[in-house]
């Protein structure tokens, strides 16, 4: 993934130019990392440049400030405004979106109370985050040495650039070892979630996924997943998972806004069943990115699109697909 240099960023409610998008070296985040930041995609879709679930993205974006005592004055109205505004401004069709909120220049020291609270939203162009490939063959994995932070320790519920050191840990002790990412487990010793992803099992047909109290990050794609296998008619239970369920398990994935859908087909060199995507994987897969590719009817309400005539099309013909209720079939995929 390489940045393109050029393009907008939003810098405190101003589109600077990427060159010109700078920080002093004594602002406070770089010395202490004191961020909190969103990942979230808009995507190229039939109807419209469309972004996925921009509303829970923004939320979590706040809530995560808040944890950190950081106010900004935007509301969450005002973060998904400021969003699209860069993209329309950079002319985008589909990209990556890193809104950030971090200390800037004031003085330094452990307290940041004392440093002003800026922000600023960039975009990039990125493809699937462990490969194309991936999508369809999946990744080999390895269960990390390093454990996921403890409760009461830091935050896990902040998507807080603090907490992506444990995860840098994770990522360059997988790659030193030839596997694409890194499996943590929590101080207990059960499964947590990936360096950047959440994680799920499947075993004789029901779905499993670690819970929030396992220091894992509340991933809006993890929410989406549970939405999406339930309505299609699978068992999907939040629940402690322990390290050797991973190897007998029948199917295994990663999701998250980078990673998507992705499936595992080995862990620590044991081959996840017959080490290729799993047939429950590949049909969340399918609905998933027939989601976010507007292929089919937006039942939630997880797409925002950018251009205000897309957004129009695409209320009517939503509002044309949309079944009775009453007469809706249950679908399922087993």
């Amino acid at each position: 993934m390489a940045f393109p240099g050029t393009g907008k960023i939003w810098m405190n409610g101003k589109l600077v130019d990427w060159k010109d998008a700078t920080i002093h070296v004594a602002s406070h985040v770089i010395h202490y990392g004191s961020a909190v930041f969103e990942g979230a995609r808009c995507y190229a879709t039939p109807k419209g440049s469309a972004c996925f679930r921009l509303d829970a993205h923004m939320r979590r974006l706040q809530d995560s400030a808040k944890i950190y005592r950081m106010e900004y004055p935007l509301d969450g109205d005002g973060w998904q405004r400021a969003v699209l505004d860069t993209i329309r401004a950079n002319e985008m069709t589909a990209c990556y979106i890193r809104p950030i909120v971090y200390r800037g220049y004031g003085s330094l020291g452990v307290n940041p109370l004392t440093c002003p609270v800026d922000a600023a939203i960039l975009l990039w162009d990125w493809g699937s985050y462990l490969g194309a490939d991936a999508l369809e063959h999946g990744v080999d994995v390895r269960v990390a040495s390093w454990s996921r932070i403890a409760p009461n320790t830091m935050p896990a519920l902040a998507k807080s650039a603090a907490n992506y050191a444990n995860s840098g840990l994770i990522k360059m002790e997988a790659l030193a070892d030839d596997y694409a990412e890194g499996i943590a487990l929590d101080v207990f010793g059960n499964v947590s979630e990936g360096s950047g992803q959440n994680i799920f099992v499947v075993r004789d047909g029901s779905i499993y996924t670690p819970p929030l109290t396992a220091s894992i990050l509340g991933g809006i794609t993890r929410d989406s997943v549970i939405t999406i296998a339930r309505d299609l008619g699978y068992t999907v239970v939040e629940t402690g998972i322990s390290r050797e369920a991973l190897y007998v398990a029948d199917e295994v994935f990663f999701v998250g806004t980078a990673a998507e859908v992705t499936p595992v087909r080995s862990i620590d060199k044991i081959p996840v069943a017959n080490g290729r995507r799993g047939p429950i994987t590949e049909v969340i897969q399918r609905r998933f990115f027939a989601i976010i590719n507007g292929e089919v009817p937006d039942r939630c309400g997880w797409l925002t699109y950018v251009y205000p005539n897309d957004q129009q099309a695409a209320t009517a013909e939503t509002s044309a697909e949309m079944p009775n209720p009453k007469t809706r079939a249950t679908v399922h995929a087993r």
